[in-house]
């Protein structure tokens, strides 16, 4: 049994992540503990709430370092939602330009939509030879988002000696990214843990990927 650590940095929704990850056959601790957090098998960041906000709790439990240290030693990180977003760059929101983890170029943005915030089951536009929706690229899952990633520049001119990170796409009103896998760093914009059957089975193609 795979050892999984939700990271726990004052954000929200770590019970229902916890469950989730433990319903597909992971042994699962919520935790700030660095050391707890740097050993696991698999680090999930999960986030909701405002950019500037998460970025700070982040920081207080040593987040940005833990992950670093996590990727440097090819040790898988799976972000959620904001925890996805705080991998990026920066965030702009409500006027607040804020630092991120800086693991890829990008900026997170309010949607261009009419409706917001975007809630409700989606379908993605996954690329081939995803790991993560590897059976369930047709399926819906479950998005609660105003803001997002509306361009991913990294690795688009196919050059470089590493393999472009693997995006996937979703739409509302404005296209933006639902899903990055890059080697040891995943992600998604939607919540697997509220995605019924397909979150399940995405969690497990993550799962499967523990080494």
């Amino acid at each position: 049994m795979k050892k999984v650590v939700v990271l726990d940095y004052g954000s929200g929704n770590l019970r229902s992540v916890e469950r989730a990850v433990a319903r597909v056959g992971a042994d699962v601790e919520v935790t700030a503990d660095p050391h707890a957090a740097v050993e696991a098998d698999g680090l999930v960041v999960p986030g909701v709430g405002a950019f500037a906000a998460c970025m700070d709790g982040l920081r207080a439990v040593e987040g940005p370092r833990i992950i670093g240290k996590r990727l440097a030693g090819g040790r898988p990180v799976l972000g959620i939602c904001v925890g996805m977003q705080i991998l990026f760059d920066r965030g702009v929101e409500h006027g607040q330009d804020s630092a991120g983890c800086a693991e890829w170029p990008g900026t997170v943005e309010q949607l261009q939509a009419p409706v917001l915030p975007h809630m409700g089951w989606n379908t993605v536009e996954a690329p081939t030879g995803t790991v993560l929706f590897d059976g369930i690229a047709d399926e819906r899952f479950y998005f609660v988002h105003s803001y997002g990633v509306r361009d991913f520049p990294l690795g688009r001119d196919g050059t470089g000696p590493l393999k472009p990170p693997a995006v996937t796409w979703a739409e509302h009103g404005d296209r933006f990214v639902a899903a990055v896998e890059n080697g040891a760093l995943s992600a998604t914009q939607f919540h697997p843990e509220k995605s019924g059957d397909a979150g399940a089975a995405l969690l497990t193609n993550w799962l499967a990927t523990l080494a």
